[in-house]
């Protein structure tokens, strides 16, 4: 990787975590693809599209991590909601597991000096 090239790296990262993101941000409750748009954009890294986001929801609910349905609103036409499934859950809670794996992993030699030794 080229020096000063962190933007592609940080790209990748986003990329391999964002379905996760939006599976934690189901947990919380059930949502339509504009509040998971929003809520992702308070976070600058994770701000995405409608193009990457709706086509993303439609994979999590054909492998059945999310399910939908659709509420009639009072501000225009009906919303499709995404709803967190038992195995949407489950994979949450994997990938939190070995996420936090993860990161210590990175923090590690993140954390090392140039002579090897950990960094104060």
């Amino acid at each position: 990787m080229e020096p000063g090239n962190t933007e592609k790296a940080m790209s990748q990262l986003r990329r391999g975590v964002l379905e996760y993101c939006v599976l934690a941000l189901l947990r919380g409750g059930r949502r339509y693809g504009v509040e998971l748009l929003r809520e992702l954009g308070e976070v600058d890294i994770m701000v995405t599209s409608e193009g990457t986001i709706y086509p993303l929801l439609s994979r999590l609910r054909r492998e059945g991590l999310v399910e939908t349905t659709w509420q009639e609103s009072t501000s225009g036409p009906p919303r499709k909601y995404y709803e967190l499934t038992p195995s949407g859950a489950r994979a949450l809670d994997e990938f939190t597991a070995e996420w936090s794996r993860f990161h210590a992993a990175v923090l590690h030699f993140l954390s090392k000096n140039e002579s090897g030794n950990e960094a104060p």
